[in-house]
């Protein structure tokens, strides 16, 4: 007799749409937050994070930081959390930036800022300071990695030693990012590829 085969389980998630990360370092270190899930929403998982803010580590203290892409807020809030010395996110999603609105408030958060706003659109504007740091976590096969990396760098969005960090579905080397822009770090897990750019001026 043939077995039926049986459905493949999914992992339990939190009810109302509500998923959760985690702060890995820093003055809130283990916290946990709550945000809306959505498509094209990935938070970057645990262990990607703690590599990466082990390449950051001497940089991100009073840095500049900028998150294009905020989604869960992830990349954001961990930075903040390692003491970052300002902070602004972008997101079109209204319940995401309302999300990390809030996380700010019950942290008592001052220095980090947050826009519901098209990255492309706001990043084609020219900016009064340049940023130290900037996360790159755009929804996949949309072909955004690129224009926005373009806009970066020639609206005077990166101030001159840049860290930039990216993440795509494709290999760094095929991303076709700015010649000036250095791999300093790369690696893989799963499906994503993360890595790790510095800016030469």
């Amino acid at each position: 007799m043939r077995q039926r085969p049986q459905p493949q389980r999914t992992a339990a998630r939190p009810h109302g749409g509500q998923g959760q990360l985690r702060i890995i370092g820093g003055e809130w270190r283990s916290r946990r937050f709550a945000f809306p899930e959505g498509p094209g929403l990935r938070p970057t998982p645990d262990r990607v994070r703690e590599t990466l803010f082990n390449w950051l580590a001497p940089y991100v203290e009073g840095a500049r930081v900028l998150d294009p892409f905020a989604g869960s807020g992830a990349l954001y809030l961990e930075a903040l959390s390692r003491g970052a010395g300002e902070a602004l996110a972008l997101d079109l999603n209204g319940e995401a930036v309302a999300s990390l609105r809030r996380h700010l408030d019950s942290l008592r958060c001052a220095n980090g800022r947050l826009l519901q706003a098209d990255a492309l659109r706001h990043l084609a504007d020219q900016t009064p300071a340049p940023f130290d740091l900037v996360f790159l976590d755009p929804p996949f096969n949309r072909d955004l990695l690129a224009p926005v990396c373009r806009l970066l760098e020639e609206r005077g969005w990166l101030a001159g030693g840049a860290w930039i960090y990216t993440e795509s579905e494709t290999p760094p080397s095929s991303l076709g990012l700015p010649g000036n822009w250095r791999l300093h770090r790369e690696k893989k897990a799963g499906q994503v590829y993360y890595a790790l750019w510095q800016r030469n001026a």
